[in-house]
């Protein structure tokens, strides 16, 4: 059978690798913020919890782009972005030895899906809708 294009294989072991992948871009990303936006902001009259709201902020920014490198599917997206964050959850929930039940905690962690899963679905469709050139030869003025 000839090779489609977006041909749709259930792949276990790719999307297994996909969720490992995003969880990297995820706490990597988050690590580096951390650290860079409690450097450059060291001296200065913040709250650590502002900071922290920062980082977590700019990382679903930076997610946002693995999302778009590592993913490339604007369907699958949200998928990423929830699980990403439900994994997160369950982190949070055994670390802590109970669920997370503060607000800002929820407020922060919702605004971070959203702003995750909408700009990496922009991200992506952006580079689905691109067009397909289907000849490569140079086009002349007749």
């Amino acid at each position: 059978m000839a090779a489609q294009f977006r041909s749709y294989v259930w792949d276990p072991a790719l999307i297994v690798a996909q969720m490992a992948l995003m969880q990297a871009v995820y706490y990597g990303a988050l690590g580096l913020w951390l650290a860079l936006v409690d450097a450059l902001v060291l001296g200065l009259s913040a709250t650590p919890g502002r900071l922290a709201v920062m980082a977590f902020v700019l990382n679903a920014l930076t997610c946002a782009l693995g999302l778009l490198y590592f993913i490339r599917r604007g369907k699958q997206c949200l998928d990423f972005t929830v699980t990403v964050h439900f994994f997160h959850l369950l982190g949070c929930w055994i670390y802590n030895s109970h669920f997370p039940t503060t607000l800002t905690w929820w407020l922060v962690h919702i605004v971070c899906i959203a702003l995750m899963a909408v700009i990496g679905e922009y991200l992506c469709m952006r580079t689905e809708l691109k067009e397909i050139p289907l000849n490569s030869a140079p086009k002349s003025n007749v």
